[in-house]
This record gives structure tokens, C-alpha cells and sequence, in this order.
């Protein structure tokens, strides 16, 4: 039962009620919901994640990365992140007309979410289906506005982050671990594959003049955002892409990651394998592939069927440092 399922039986049982006109905002559904539902001739779907972004879009839907003018409904698919699922609700408030409606999985904390939203506005009674609810309110004038995260926030080092991103709150220590062991020398040209705010690509520019291009790859636009004010070297370009799919024009030198390995609020080591085999498809013949991971990950297998040598250079109980050199064969 999908996401979707519960907005479906509210709508088809007439529990609720969609304006007759005016656009729709969908704020960040994920890959694979179903939202045959709507009318989607009337959403703009709002998300920073580009392989949803690229998703929907190729769907045929209007997308965007922040709300256009205003909307005569919106729907909040609840992100994992209790700051960001806040955020999305206060920026939905202020800048919809009619009903706000909710969705998420208990896993989401949308019971926690519900309570809160209960203490501000008049809620419909809630549908429950497949582990999760549905519910809907107009929002009284500013009655979100404390919710509204700020764009940027400071962590340790002067780094900027944003409320929602891969470690907003902290330096990675996974990412700190990796970079604490790069080599001097990594070549003309590295990637930082999945950069978020910019950490690892800091790091591995610091000192190191060899280096002629960096290329920081990140699908979220909020972290890149970030990601532009700590990385102010002229030698980095950064790129709002699927890290998967992304390709550099010319051949690196080396490939610095930290993948992701979760897809929504799934563990996904899936994800983490796509990423070695990316790198191996965008290095040199004699590339190189330093990547950190949690302990238990099981990318090695990967690893050895991209590189012809692989070995795990340090690490400790929660993460280690894995390092792969020369390609093994050309990944497309």
C-alpha cells in the first residue's frame, strides 16, 4: 500500500474534498508514489532531490525546487527529518489559500507531527492505512510561522548547513574519518561523488595545489546550496545531479565518497554499490576510488568487480576507509 493509497480512499470516500480550481503544490514526494489520484494537469510538485525532480518530471509534471506564487491546496509528503517536515508545513501555510494535507508513514513521525499540528489548527479526523496517517486543516494566519527553519545554519569549522540535509547538525565523522587519510597527492582531477555541503571537497582542496578541477556532485539542492557558500575555490564546479548518472567530461583522477545508503526511510545498500560503479565509470584507466562507510556495508563484492585492487586502508568500529585502484573495466 502506497503513500498515495491514503490520499486515494480520503478522496474516493469523500472525506475530503479538493478545491475546484487553482493549482495544487505537492511538496517532496518521493520516487514511485503514486499520485494517479490528482489531478495532475493542476500540481506543481515542489522537490530538491533531483532524481525525484528528474522522476516526475519525465511523468510530465510541472516541478520546481521552492513554491511560484500560491496554491488553492497543497499536499506534505512527511521527509524523515522532524525539522524539515516542520519546515515544508510552514512554508505549505504560508503560501496556500486552502486545505494543507499531510501524509506519512509512523516510521516519518507523522503521529508526533499530527499532535502538534492538533495544538494550532482544526484537524479532520485522520485516515489511517498501511502504517501510516493522512490529515488535513486550513491553517489559521501564522499559526506556522515559528516552524519555518532558518535557510542557513552554522556548524563546527564555520561550515553552513540547512535543516533537512546530510549531517546538518555536525561534521560528519564517517566523512572526517576519509578525509583525515587522502593522500597528498590525489591528481588534476577528483570528484566528490554525493558531496552534500561541501565537507569532503574542503578538505581534499586544503593544501593540496596539484589539484587542477574538483567536481562536487550532489542530488540535494538544498545541501548544494550550502555547498556553494563553504567551497569557495575557484577550482570546484558544482553540479545538481544524480550521482549515479552524472559523467565528467574528461576522464578523474580520483573519486572521494561518502555515499548515501538510505532511499526514503529504507535502508538501501543498493544505493551505495551504484555509487562504485559510477566511480569506476568516470575514472582513469589507473583512477583510484576512496570511499567511507558504516562497518556494515557490504560494498567490497562491488568494489572488487570495478577495481583491480581493493583493500580497506583504516577504519574502526562503526566505519571504514576503503580505497580501490585501477578500473577493471569500463562501467557505462
Amino acid at each position: 500500500m502506497s503513500i498515495q493509497s491514503r490520499l486515494s480512499l480520503a478522496l474516493e470516500a469523500g472525506l475530503l474534498e479538493l478545491p475546484e480550481a487553482g493549482r495544487i503544490a505537492l511538496f517532496a514526494p518521493r520516487e514511485g508514489v503514486d499520485l494517479s489520484g490528482l489531478p495532475l494537469s493542476r500540481c506543481h510538485l515542489i522537490s530538491g532531490l533531483k532524481p525525484d525532480h528528474d522522476y516526475f518530471g519525465g511523468l510530465g509534471l510541472t516541478c520546481a525546487v521552492k513554491p511560484e506564487g500560491r496554491y488553492a491546496a497543497s499536499v506534505i509528503f512527511l521527509p524523515r527529518a522532524k525539522a524539515l517536515a516542520r519546515a515544508l508545513i510552514a512554508k505549505a501555510a504560508s503560501v496556500t489559500d486552502g486545505p494543507l494535507i499531510v501524509d506519512g508513514a509512523k516510521t516519518d513521525g507523522v503521529d508526533s507531527i499530527l499532535k502538534a499540528c492538533r495544538e494550532r489548527a482544526d484537524l479532520s479526523a485522520p485516515v489511517n492505512k498501511a502504517h501510516g496517517k493522512l490529515f488535513w486543516f486550513t491553517a489559521p494566519q501564522g499559526a506556522f510561522d515559528d516552524w519555518t527553519a532558518p535557510q542557513h545554519q552554522e556548524v563546527e569549522g564555520g561550515f553552513v548547513t540547512a535543516p533537512g540535509v546530510f549531517s546538518a547538525d555536525a561534521i560528519d565523522p564517517a566523512s572526517k574519518l576519509l578525509a583525515d587519510h587522502l593522500p597528498v597527492k590525489l591528481g588534476r582531477h577528483v570528484v566528490d561523488l554525493g558531496g552534500g555541503w561541501g565537507y569532503l571537497s574542503v578538505r581534499a582542496l586544503d593544501g593540496r595545489d596539484t589539484i587542477e578541477r574538483l567536481d562536487l556532485v550532489e542530488a540535494d539542492h538544498a545541501a548544494l546550496a550550502c555547498a556553494r557558500e563553504n567551497l569557495t575555490d575557484p577550482r570546484a564546479v558544482l553540479h545538481w545531479k544524480d550521482a549515479t548518472r552524472w559523467r565528467p567530461e574528461t576522464p578523474a583522477d580520483t573519486v572521494i565518497t561518502n555515499p548515501p545508503f538510505h532511499s526514503g526511510r529504507n535502508a538501501n545498500p543498493d544505493l551505495g554499490r551504484a555509487f562504485v560503479r559510477a566511480a569506476a565509470a568516470m575514472l582513469a584507466p589507473r583512477g583510484v576510488l576512496w570511499l567511507v562507510a558504516n562497518r556494515h556495508l557490504p560494498y567490497e563484492a562491488e568494489m572488487r568487480a570495478c577495481f583491480s585492487h581493493v583493500e580497506e586502508v583504516t577504519g574502526d568500529n562503526r566505519f571504514k576507509v576503503l580505497l580501490g585502484r585501477g578500473v577493471a573495466r569500463k562501467r557505462r
